[in-house]
């Protein structure tokens, strides 16, 4: 995936949507022995160290879906990102919400999104991306896809994109790896 260099320089937000981009989709969903719902997700972990990079370049990230689970809140809280989990999935009022806060304009928002409630969204941001698994009206949504499907390292593809456009992406490996020596 390649993205204009114009486009990434802009890129102040990156909003992800979860079930489908974070995660492969599915939802595994039971009972504990108390009788008590029990919901799991699959979220990659390359995708986690891309957000990492992200929010290191200064890029304000956050995740926004249209479900309310706990295993999102989880995963959020271990990323450190701000999570909005919106019933109904009126995501629009939220980012809008999120703009007015940091003083930022729809262009300088990367959205990566796979499904029909991220189409609103996709619609207003400067930087729409669908990973490799979405229906077809964000496909012609979107300025640029992933190869990769949700769940299975599309976010981290995004965000190597992103900051090899903006010319950041080495450095902060860099810095990632020099962190990691000691020296």
């Amino acid at each position: 995936m390649r993205i204009p260099a114009s486009l990434a320089r802009r890129v102040r937000l990156v909003v992800l949507d979860v079930d489908g981009v974070l995660t492969d989709g599915g939802v595994y969903i039971g009972c504990g022995e108390r009788g008590e719902s029990v919901e799991l997700k699959r979220f990659d972990i390359q995708d986690g160290l891309g957000i990492k990079l992200l929010q290191w370049s200064g890029i304000r990230v956050v995740m926004v879906s249209g479900r309310v689970s706990s295993a999102t809140t989880v995963r959020a809280e271990e990323l450190e990102v701000e999570v909005h989990q919106i019933s109904g999935a009126h995501k629009v009022p939220c980012v809008a919400d999120l703009l007015a806060e940091g003083s930022m304009e729809w262009e300088e928002v990367a959205m990566v999104g796979d499904d029909l409630p991220d189409l609103p969204l996709f619609r207003k941001v400067g930087l729409p991306v669908a990973v490799a698994n979405a229906v077809p009206e964000i496909r012609d949504a979107a300025l640029c896809r992933t190869a990769s499907r949700g769940g299975r390292g599309a976010v981290r593809e995004f965000a190597r994109a992103l900051l090899v456009a903006r010319g950041e992406w080495s450095q902060r490996v860099e810095e990632y790896c020099d962190a990691r020596t000691g020296d």
